[in-house]
C-alpha cells in the first residue's frame, strides 16, 4: 500500500513540487541525493535528503489553518524525532523565487 501511495503522490505532484524537483536534482553532483515522497512512518515527505537528514515541505495555503498547523506541528516532531530537520517552504516562494529557495536548501544542507 505505501509503494502505491508514494507512486500515487509522485504521479500528481504538484507545479511547485516539479519546481522544486528540477532544483533538488541538480545537487545531486554536489553529493547530495534527494528522494521524493520518501515514507518515515506513516507520513511521506515531499523530499528527503538523507545522507543530510533534511526533509523538505512544500506548503500550499491549507497549512496556514490551525487544524494542518497542528498536524504539521506533530509532524514535524515527528520527523525530528527521526533525526532528521525539516525545512518548510511555501508554494509561492517556491514558484516566485526558485533562486532564494535554492539559497535556502544550500544553507539548510551546510548546517
Amino acid at each position: 500500500m505505501s509503494k502505491e501511495r508514494a507512486r500515487e503522490l509522485r504521479r500528481n505532484a504538484t507545479a511547485p513540487e516539479r519546481e522544486m524537483w528540477k532544483v533538488l536534482r541538480t545537487l545531486r553532483s554536489s553529493g547530495f541525493h534527494f528522494r521524493r515522497q520518501v515514507q518515515i512512518g506513516s507520513y511521506f515527505a515531499d523530499f528527503a535528503c538523507h545522507s543530510a537528514r533534511l526533509i523538505i515541505e512544500i506548503d500550499g495555503d491549507t497549512h496556514g489553518e490551525p487544524r494542518q498547523i497542528e498536524y504539521d506541528r506533530k509532524r514535524d516532531q515527528f520527523l525530528r524525532a527521526q533525526g532528521y530537520s525539516v525545512l518548510r517552504l511555501r508554494n509561492a516562494d517556491v514558484m516566485e523565487n526558485i533562486e532564494g529557495v535554492f539559497e535556502e536548501v544550500q544553507r539548510a544542507l551546510r548546517s
